[in-house]
């Protein structure tokens, strides 16, 4: 049996945490919690993230599932659903999108000489395609579904 660090904490490994800690500090990201400090809030959302996870239950469920190496895997608190909801709903985002701009300039010094598909030098975006139903007595500015049309006797469902 292997009883060496996991792949995900290998992985983490080359992350530069001192940068993200920086980071921390200049957005408060720590500041008024216990436990879930901003290093496990990033594993953890890494985790999910390569993992494929789709809730907060989910990714709760998957890490409950490995507690026995969690702190291998570098997280070193419990995490629940109300952990990951507060952490998300308090942290600040900027950290992780300075640290996101700090990543993909060490990506590029690092690739500089070497020819990919993709253009390093052209602007990275991250978009998010998920349809969310609103409640239109909620949102009556929400045209979306609003009434059927007809388009050559094709009725949507």
């Amino acid at each position: 049996m292997y009883t060496g660090p996991t792949i995900f904490s290998q992985l983490m490994q080359h992350l530069p945490w001192h940068h993200f800690h920086r980071c921390v500090r200049r957005y408060s990201g720590n500041q008024k919690v216990k436990d879930f400090k901003g290093s496990d809030h990033f594993r953890v959302m890494s985790f999910a993230q390569l993992t494929y996870r789709e809730s907060l239950r989910d990714i709760e469920a998957c890490l409950r599932a490995m507690r026995p190496k969690l702190y291998h895997m570098g997280i070193h608190t419990t995490v629940s659903r109300s952990n990951l909801a507060k952490a998300n709903k308090n942290r600040d985002w900027r950290i992780y999108a300075e640290f996101a701009q700090h990543l993909i300039i060490e990506a590029r010094t690092l690739y500089a000489d070497e020819e990919l598909s993709v253009d390093l030098d052209a602007s990275v975006y991250a978009l998010d395609s998920t349809t969310i139903d609103l409640c239109l007595s909620m949102f009556p500015w929400a045209r979306f579904r609003r009434r059927t049309v007809i388009i050559s006797g094709w009725t949507p469902r």
